[in-house]
């Protein structure tokens, strides 16, 4: 595992003028006002050149903005939007010579929560992407099989989901997300956990052999962490060139019991303590964890699979690798 110390590059001390920041906002998202005032002032005290703006749009929800910003000649893109924004902006950012900085703006938020990056402070977080270092995490490329035998081709950041994570997602009304934030998702919830299909799925973990199995739920993760502080996948860790990978096998109350208390107990309370960690229990049978750092799925049905909280339609296979250390991102300097 690398630590954010080893991870990161040397500030951009005395920065020329020809060093230019865009930033690529959703806005339905954001306070586009306040959001240029703040930068305005960052901007002339880094000794920056004048910042630039794309706005994304339903036909381009950021990856066509954050090309345009990078064939500008930008040296960091500022993603101010939800989690949807950010994964398309660092979909074209990573592996150039710039790097991503983080406005969040949406319901999850759920990269900067994993890096621990400021949720609500407006200034802290331009900042940063100003003044910061830049720590190096590892970016998921996935390959989705649809339906219609068409092969798409994405970059996620935090998890790529089938089942119940998927279904809730597709069950969710955007309108009432954008006017009560998750409280949106429990309706949507509800809907999925009546769902009682599960997956037949075949998958292989870094070429391995291949193994079949049921599940609910499975989640292909690149960090662990979601909305609330839940602790879903424990050893998910965003710069370790790995994924990890949960499967949920739940027959009946009993079962969905064993994860509640594994997940929201364990992983959420007993794990952060050493004392606590010699308290917890062994894998349970109704979820079961891997780790790879490639991983090839193939269903025996279309199933609705998401990337980081956004609907990517039905797959009937995929295939998701790490590109370990693929993105640089901006933190604060310690």
């Amino acid at each position: 595992m690398t630590s954010p110390t080893d991870a990161a590059t040397s500030p951009t001390d005395n920065a020329a003028a020809t060093d230019v920041a865009a930033v690529v906002y959703n806005p339905i998202k954001v306070d586009l006002d306040a959001i240029k005032k703040v930068v305005a002032a960052a901007e002339a005290k880094a000794g920056w050149g004048e910042t630039l703006w794309f706005e994304t749009s339903k036909e381009d929800p950021g990856q066509g903005a954050a090309q345009d910003a990078l064939d500008a000649g930008a040296s960091v893109v500022i993603a101010a939007g939800g989690d949807g924004t950010v994964r398309a902006v660092a979909e074209v950012v990573h592996g150039s010579d710039a790097a991503l900085a983080l406005l969040p703006s949406g319901t999850g938020n759920l990269l900067a929560r994993n890096l621990n990056l400021s949720l609500d402070n407006l200034d802290h977080s331009i900042n940063t992407a100003f003044t910061g270092t830049e720590r190096k995490v590892d970016i998921g490329r996935i390959e989705i099989r649809h339906d219609d035998e068409s092969i798409t081709k994405h970059a996620f950041l935090v998890m790529a989901g089938l089942g119940l994570d998927a279904k809730m997602l597709a069950s969710t009304n955007d309108e009432l997300k954008a006017k009560i934030g998750w409280l949106a998702y429990v309706g949507a919830i509800i809907t999925a956990l009546r769902d009682r299909n599960q997956l037949r799925l075949k998958y292989s973990l870094d070429g391995g052999p291949t193994k079949s199995v049921r599940a609910h739920t499975v989640i292909v993760g690149n960090t662990g962490t979601l909305t609330a502080n839940v602790l879903l996948l424990p050893d998910a860790v965003i710069d370790d060139g790995q994924f990890q990978m949960l499967m949920l096998r739940p027959e009946g109350f009993v079962h969905w019991l064993q994860i509640i208390v594994k997940v929201f107990w364990e992983n959420g309370v007993l794990r952060r303590t050493p004392l606590g960690r010699r308290m917890m229990t062994k894998e349970v049978e109704a979820l079961n964890y891997v780790k790879g750092s490639q991983i090839t799925v193939k269903l025996s049905r279309p199933e609705e699979i998401e990337l980081d909280g956004d609907g990517f339609g039905t797959a009937t296979a995929f295939k998701a690798r790490v590109l370990p250390g693929g993105l640089r991102v901006r933190v604060p300097q310690e």
